[in-house]
């Protein structure tokens, strides 16, 4: 039973969605451009997991951190370019502590220190050493197995659909990426493994939707033979738009939830999410992956194939016996 209360968008929607395909792909491969020359210019800011370190999270037990006072007790240590980073309440800080030639030990040799320097002031509550070779074999491994199911998801969908479709999707699942990097390297949002799970993820999410959309009109394929591609593509676009609007907005308070009330601990994922599934991930399954497939030239021997040819016509006045309209050899005798 459907209460009409929850129905946010209507059955029978008419959006010529195809129509914004001469403005949506000029302004993709615009925001494309972008994204990758942000990336080359600012890179990313590489968390511990992938640069080596140690990160401290500690809590002032005397109101608001002061991290003016902080900074100057830190650059005292001799310990590199210490960071400190405000977040949550005024009392809760992060310190990075850079790569110290040494080794692991020399690493919680570091983290001593400055529990030492900060004494009772503060609680530390987590600290985490990563070490140089470790942070390595991490970058490899994520980059690795991004670029593994990227293939992997082409060579399914290559089977389960057509070569069309399987590119089709790729091309959406990369365009996320490349914006989703870009949004990443403009902000600076800290990129660790927590970045490589919401690149995952948002790859999954997104080819969910995109495969949604394509399995419609891989059906209306078969149903309509005769039907201008572009208008067929409408069709299947609206009569899935209730499902993505509303798996949308269950998705998008979900996250909002984890952004403002998850912590500092999930806050890069859960903006990287948000970025990625509700504006990129939903813009990408209906402006790019759908009319991409005009231009991929699906269902463009469609009608030729409606239409059967001489060969097959007389193959079939073989099997069902010669025409009504042919005269019978009784009757000629008459």
């Amino acid at each position: 039973m459907r209460i009409p209360l929850l129905r946010i968008v209507p059955d029978d929607t008419k959006f010529d969605f195809m129509r914004f395909r001469r403005i949506s792909f000029p302004v993709s491969a615009l925001l494309s451009i972008v994204a990758i020359a942000l990336f080359f210019h600012n890179g990313l800011n590489l968390g511990v997991d992938f640069v080596g370190g140690t990160l401290m999270e500690i809590q002032s037990k005397q109101g608001p951190a002061d991290l003016a006072k902080m900074r100057s007790t830190m650059s005292s240590l001799n310990l590199g370019e210490v960071q400190l980073q405000q977040f949550g309440a005024p009392t809760d800080v992060l310190i990075r502590i850079p790569q110290q030639p040494g080794g692991e030990l020399a690493q919680q040799q570091a983290a001593q220190k400055v529990r030492a320097a900060l004494g009772d002031t503060v609680d530390v509550r987590r600290t985490e050493v990563v070490g140089p070779r470790v942070s390595t074999e991490l970058l490899a491994y994520g980059m690795i197995g991004l670029l593994v199911a990227i293939c992997g998801i082409f060579v399914y969908l290559w089977f389960r659909f057509e070569w069309q479709f399987a590119l089709g999707a790729m091309i959406a699942n990369v365009h996320d990426l490349v914006l989703t990097i870009g949004f990443l390297s403009l902000f600076q949002i800290e990129f660790d493994l927590n970045g490589i799970a919401a690149l995952m993820t948002i790859l999954g999410y997104s080819l969910n939707d995109t495969v949604v959309i394509y399995d419609r009109i891989r059906e209306m394929l078969r149903r309509y033979k005769k039907m201008p591609i572009a208008d067929l593509l409408n069709i299947s676009v609206n009569s899935t738009l209730s499902r993505s609007v509303i798996t949308h907005v269950t998705v998008t308070l979900a996250l909002l939830a984890l952004f403002f009330f998850g912590g500092h601990a999930i806050h890069a994922f859960t903006a990287t999410m948000l970025f990625g599934v509700v504006l990129v991930g939903t813009y990408t399954s209906i402006f790019i992956a759908a009319p991409i497939l005009i231009y991929l030239g699906v269902g463009l021997g469609r009608q030729e194939a409606d239409e059967p040819s001489p060969t097959k016509f007389e193959a079939e006045v073989t099997k069902m016996g010669k025409p009504s309209g042919v005269a019978k050899p009784a009757a000629a005798k008459r």
